[in-house]
């Protein structure tokens, strides 16, 4: 800031962006995309661990994927009116997701309810997969943030801090619709909540995978314990925003909605805990699509649901002791049944089915694909 002296600063990028032809892709989205496909990996391997098979989160994601997009759009919308029901607003700018503006509640309740609908379906037990899924979908999180970072938007207020976030006055010659008052000087540093946020969140991911093998979580545990985890630290977070947003009582929407949401996860954690002390012991239920489609039963020897061998990726537990060793003879000179835990069982797990690619073109579908434009005129926010 001015007349202060700046040991150091996190400056905006300049880079937004890249076009091909008339077609242009944001940054932002691509943010969004890496960490789509980072929680895709860590839950792939963690719902292995756990006893799934991969195919399972695969024909997940294809439909919970979008789902959240939808849902994290329209929960932008609702807590951000102006620009589509306002004075100037323009209603079909409601569709032009390209634009930016996706709400993190809407995208995991909305997600939510796709991913317990396909679950159900294919017989899959939501609980256990939901605790798979919680510390990846926080790592998406952690990710995505830096899209805020390329877009220079939704930081806080001015500050003298060291690491400072240093955003353009101007852009293109007009001044920066982001920028929070004219009168403040061009060389103001600003929180950069950004960061905060992501380093919360990555330092989440490590918490919940740890808790998860430590006390031995399940029956959604892990993931009322990523609600809980997560919206404390957006409430101090939130609370340093300076961009603008619905107020209640004096405070942001948000903030409302994260005490909200962790007072549910908080009463979910502690009632399933004081219920269950052990994680599930499958992670299917009886007569499953999903197990009969790939050729297996929930009595075929081999243990689907229970925690993987310790070292296991987010596993827990050790293989029950009634499977039979890799390679040892039954009687009759029967082939052996493979253990959940044999190598060759393992890497056939490994190999992505079908979903898998459904799955990634579902992610990379949210990247906008518009016509070019000038910064100054973007001036929607995203990852809100």
């Amino acid at each position: 800031m001015s007349g202060v002296d700046v040991l150091a600063e996190i400056p905006s990028p300049s880079w937004s962006g890249f076009s091909i032809g008339p077609l242009t892709v944001h940054a932002y989205a691509l943010c969004i995309l890496a960490g789509i496909l980072l929680a895709l990996w860590l839950t792939s391997r963690r719902w292995r661990a756990m006893g799934g098979h991969e195919d399972d989160l695969w024909n997940i994601a294809i439909i919970t994927v979008p789902a959240g997009i939808i849902g994290g759009r329209l929960y932008h919308i609702f807590s951000t009116p102006d620009p589509y029901f306002g004075p100037n607003g323009n209603p079909l700018d409601a569709f032009k997701i390209w634009n930016g503006g996706l709400g993190i509640w809407g995208a995991v309740a909305l997600g939510m309810l796709a991913a317990w609908a396909v679950a159900r379906y294919q017989g899959i037990r939501i609980l256990p997969f939901l605790d798979a899924a919680a510390p990846g979908l926080i790592l998406a999180q952690a990710v995505g943030r830096w899209g805020n970072w390329f877009n220079q938007e939704l930081f806080g207020g001015p500050t003298t801090l060291p690491w400072g976030l240093r955003i353009d006055k101007y852009i293109d010659g007009q001044l920066n619709p982001n920028w929070p008052d004219p009168a403040l000087p061009a060389d103001t540093l600003f929180q950069p909540t950004f960061l905060y946020e992501s380093l919360w969140n990555l330092a989440g991911c490590l918490i919940l995978i740890y808790a998860a093998k430590r006390f031995r979580l399940g029956h959604g545990q892990v993931f009322a314990l990523y609600i809980c985890y997560y919206t404390a630290g957006r409430v101090w977070i939130e609370a340093l925003r300076i961009d603008d947003a619905e107020l209640v009582l004096g405070l942001r929407l948000n903030i409302w909605t994260s005490i909200l949401v962790f007072a549910v996860g908080l009463v979910w954690f502690l009632v399933s805990r004081s219920r269950h002390k052990e994680p599930e012991t499958s992670v299917y239920l009886p007569g499953a699509r999903a197990l009969a489609k790939h050729g297996r039963h929930e009595d075929d020897g081999a243990d689907h649901s229970g925690p993987a061998a310790p070292g296991a990726s987010g596993g827990q537990g050790a293989p029950r002791g009634d499977q039979q060793p890799r390679g040892e003879q039954q009687p009759g000179g029967a082939s052996p049944k493979r253990s959940r835990g044999s190598r060759q069982d393992r890497a056939e797990d490994e190999k992505p089915g079908f979903g898998f690619f459904g799955a990634v073109t579902s992610a990379i579908s949210i990247i906008p694909d518009v016509r070019s434009r000038s910064r100054g005129n973007e001036d929607e926010k995203s990852g809100k």
